[in-house]
């Protein structure tokens, strides 16, 4: 599961739930769903199925895009960084790897970069 993705769907929902004045009873029994997924949802744990989401935008009043957190222009650093953190080829653990990098500052991410390099060298001897 993108995690990523799944609190950026459960952000937008929290949100646009709390704009129609609806509890997360109401929603989940409009959508169809149980309160616990539905609540579950909210806190980025699981992500909708594509029929759940279509119900979701509908009871929600809220665009698909906006819910899935596209409906504004990705920075082009940014949508790279993700192509490259979520590849599903790449093995679990890069994925961490690259996940725990992204919220660090340049001069931390160069630091890293340093000893990466040092560990590297080190291990070719």
């Amino acid at each position: 599961m993108n995690e990523e993705l799944a609190i950026t769907v459960g952000t937008a929902a929290r949100e646009a739930r709390e704009r129609q004045g609806l509890t997360q009873g109401d929603v989940a029994s409009q959508v169809g769903i149980a309160m616990e997924v539905y609540s579950r949802m909210e806190r980025g744990r699981v992500l909708p199925s594509s029929t759940t989401l279509r119900r979701l935008c509908m009871v929600l009043r809220i665009r698909a895009d906006t819910l899935l957190g596209l409906d504004g222009p990705t920075p082009p650093e940014e949508a790279r960084t993700l192509a490259l953190a979520d590849r599903e080829e790449d093995p679990p653990s890069l994925r961490r790897l690259v996940r725990a990098l992204r919220p660090l500052d340049e001069e931390a991410l160069k630091a890293m970069g340093l000893i990466i390099q040092g560990a590297l060298a080190l291990r070719e001897r």
